[in-house]
């Protein structure tokens, strides 16, 4: 099967606009609840996570789209893609360089546009539809730099980037991650904010649960956000496990996906033996048709 009728037949070719995962309450009763199940795996295991129940990989920006490197050294890569079992759908690690700054007296938002061209270049030319916006060391608050300013700078950044995602047809999708990776955008609330105020379509919010479980988000918080929501990662609370290894029940937080007519996909990041993880899909596959 190409790549293009995969995405499509998935569900996850999106309206024009990139945003448009909603169903009526009555249609998402007719269907399972995520258009696809993937997991942040290498791609030379590919083959073995396929059989195991992967649809789609999440892949390095910095490893597999290699901005900083030449267009020939990424044609190599998408190679190895094309030949791949499985497709990507969505780069992690948004912004690698230390360099690169978002917030605070030392932000160069035209610095991180210009690695943005590149990257959302090659994603979409990869196929892959979702950057995922994590970066902690790149959106920190420096010490003595106050959370009004750095709101401003970062909605300041997000309505640039967004025109750059629209025009490679990729969506931008801001992860809100615990307090101890980082000081800035550790709950759901905050990063809708953000993103509601930044106004462009293609920016939107990932709900990684992992996270929200760590740092106390409810599924309440989850329905709050779900004007914004487009992607969503999974983990288990201790230890970032894969599902199904100390048994996390997720459906409270499914329950609202259904609810809303979420038609997205679900992408496993979390520590465990990814040619082992039969059981991790088994498990979210399992609760989501219990909502």
């Amino acid at each position: 099967m190409q790549r293009r009728d995969w995405l499509k037949s998935a569900g996850m070719a999106l309206a024009a606009t990139g945003i448009d995962s909603r169903l009526s309450a009555e249609e998402a009763g007719k269907r399972r609840l995520f258009s696809a199940m993937g997991i942040a795996a290498p791609l030379a295991q590919a083959e073995t996570l396929k059989g195991q129940g992967a649809e789609f990989l999440t892949l390095g920006t910095g490893d597999f789209l290699v901005p900083d490197q030449s267009d020939e050294v990424f044609a190599a890569n998408l190679a190895k893609l094309k030949a791949a079992a499985l497709p990507m759908l969505a780069c992690n690690g948004f912004i690698r360089p230390a360099n690169l700054r978002c917030v605070g007296p030392e932000a160069n938002h035209e610095e991180i546009l210009k690695w943005a061209e590149t990257a959302f270049r090659r994603l979409h030319e990869a196929g892959g539809r979702f950057m995922v916006f994590g970066s902690a060391g790149a959106r920190k608050i420096p010490d003595g730099w106050s959370r009004e300013k750095a709101d401003e700078q970062f909605v300041d950044f997000l309505k640039k980037l967004g025109p750059i995602a629209e025009k490679q047809q990729v969506i931008v999708t801001v992860e809100q991650l615990q307090a101890s990776e980082c000081n800035y955008i550790n709950r759901l609330a905050e990063g809708a904010a953000l993103i509601r105020k930044a106004g462009h379509p293609n920016v939107r919010l990932l709900a990684d649960l992992f996270h929200m479980a760590v740092m106390g988000d409810t599924p309440q918080d989850l329905k709050a956000a779900m004007d914004v929501v487009v992607h969503m990662e999974i983990a288990e609370k201790v230890g970032r496990t894969y599902p199904g290894t100390q048994g996390d029940d997720f459906r409270p937080y499914f329950k609202v996906l259904r609810e809303s007519g979420y038609q997205g996909a679900i992408s496993i990041e979390g520590k465990g033996d990814p040619g082992n993880s039969a059981k991790a899909f088994e498990t979210i596959a399992g609760q989501a048709a219990d909502v």
